[in-house]
C-alpha cells in the first residue's frame, strides 16, 4: 500500500484531554495508523505521527484540524517554540509507493480544502511552494502568531489559499512536502540562554552552521535549564553524532555540560546505526548486521 507520512504541530502541550482529543482524531481516520505523539509543555506543543495512503491522510488532518481549532486559541496562548497557528505546520513525507510530486499534490489540496473549510490562510511551503522567498518554515513563521496580521499586509505575504487577514484564534497554518528530518534536542545543564543562542546561532546553516540544521536556544522554566532545539533535514550529510560532538564541545567552551539529548517523534533507524558505528567505532559495520533488519530482509 503507498504511504505518506504526516507530522503535524499542534499548539498545545499543557492540556493532556486536548492531546488525547486530538490524538482521537487522528487514529479515527480510516487507512491511517497514528505511531507516536508527544507534548512538551514548556514549548506548549505536541507532534504527532501518522501513515497512510492520500486519502487517509487527507481525512485525518481535516479532522485534526475540526478538534484544534475547537480548542486551541492564539489568543491566550504562550510557549518558548515559535508558532504562527494553532495547527501550526503539516508536512507530507514520501514514505513507500509515492513520490514528492504526489505529496506537493496532497500538501495543495488539502490546503486548498483548510482554507475554504475553516477560514483559515494557508501558506505552502518546502517543495509544495513554488515562491523561493516562502520555502524555508522559519522564515514563514517568523514574527509569529501577534505579527502575523501585519505581515499579512505587507508585499509578498499573501497565503497561497484562504483570506488575507489571519483567523482570529488559530492564525495561519503552513502546510508542504518535505523529506524525512529528525527533530532532535540538546539539553544544557544551565539556565544560561546566552549559551544555548550562541551554540545554536553557530551550528544552524542560516548563521553559518552546518547546511542542514536548524536550531534555536530556547528555556526551560520549569526544570530550570537551556535546550538547543534543532530539526537535522537531512541525517546522511549532517549525522547526529557529528551535531551532537559539535553542541557538547561548544558547551565546553562556557563552561557548561550537556545534560542529555532527546528524539521528539520518530527517527530513521539508520541515523542510530550511523550513531552506532560512530561512538562504538565499529570496522565494516553494516546494517543487516542487525537482527531485526536481516529477520525482516530473510521474511520478505
Amino acid at each position: 500500500m503507498p504511504l505518506i507520512e504526516c507530522i503535524p504541530n499542534i499548539s498545545e502541550g499543557r492540556r493532556r484531554e486536548i492531546v488525547a482529543r486530538l490524538a482521537t482524531a487522528i487514529s479515527s481516520a480510516p487507512g491511517v495508523r497514528l505511531l507516536d505523539y508527544s507534548s512538551d509543555p514548556a514549548h506548549n506543543r505536541s507532534v504527532f505521527t501518522l501513515v497512510g495512503d492520500a486519502s487517509g491522510v487527507e481525512t485525518a488532518v481535516l479532522a485534526l484540524f475540526e478538534t484544534a481549532l475547537a480548542s486551541v486559541d492564539l489568543r491566550t496562548h504562550q510557549g518558548e517554540h515559535p508558532r504562527l497557528g494553532a495547527v501550526d505546520v503539516v508536512p507530507f513525507v514520501p514514505i513507500e509507493g509515492v513520490t514528492m510530486a504526489d505529496c506537493v499534490a496532497l500538501a495543495r489540496k488539502v490546503g486548498a480544502t483548510v482554507a475554504e473549510r475553516f477560514g483559515v490562510p494557508i501558506y505552502l511551503y518546502e517543495e509544495a511552494s513554488s515562491n523561493p522567498a516562502r520555502k524555508n518554515l522559519e522564515d514563514i513563521r517568523r514574527g509569529e502568531f501577534e505579527g502575523l496580521a501585519a505581515k499579512m499586509q505587507s508585499d509578498g505575504w499573501k497565503p497561497d489559499f484562504g483570506p488575507s487577514t489571519p483567523h482570529p484564534s488559530a492564525g495561519a497554518s503552513v502546510i508542504g512536502a518535505r523529506m524525512a528530518l529528525i527533530a532532535y534536542n540538546i539539553n544544557l545543564a544551565t539556565d544560561r540562554i546566552d549559551v544555548a543562542k550562541k551554540i545554536a546561532a553557530g551550528i544552524r546553516h542560516s548563521s553559518g552552521g552546518y547546511r542542514y540544521v536548524k536550531a534555536a536556544g530556547f528555556k526551560l522554566d520549569d526544570r530550570g535549564i537551556v535546550q538547543v532545539s534543532m530539526n537535522l533535514t537531512n541525517y546522511e550529510k549532517t549525522p547526529i553524532f557529528r551535531v551532537f560532538e559539535t553542541v557538547k564541545r561548544e558547551a565546553a567552551r562556557y563552561g557548561v555540560q550537556v545534560l542529555e539529548s532527546e528524539i521528539v517523534g520518530l527517527i530513521p533507524s539508520a541515523a542510530l546505526l550511523s550513531a552506532a558505528e560512530f561512538y562504538l567505532q565499529i570496522e565494516g559495520f553494516h546494517a543487516e548486521q542487525v537482527l531485526e533488519n536481516r529477520v525482516r530482509k530473510d521474511e520478505i
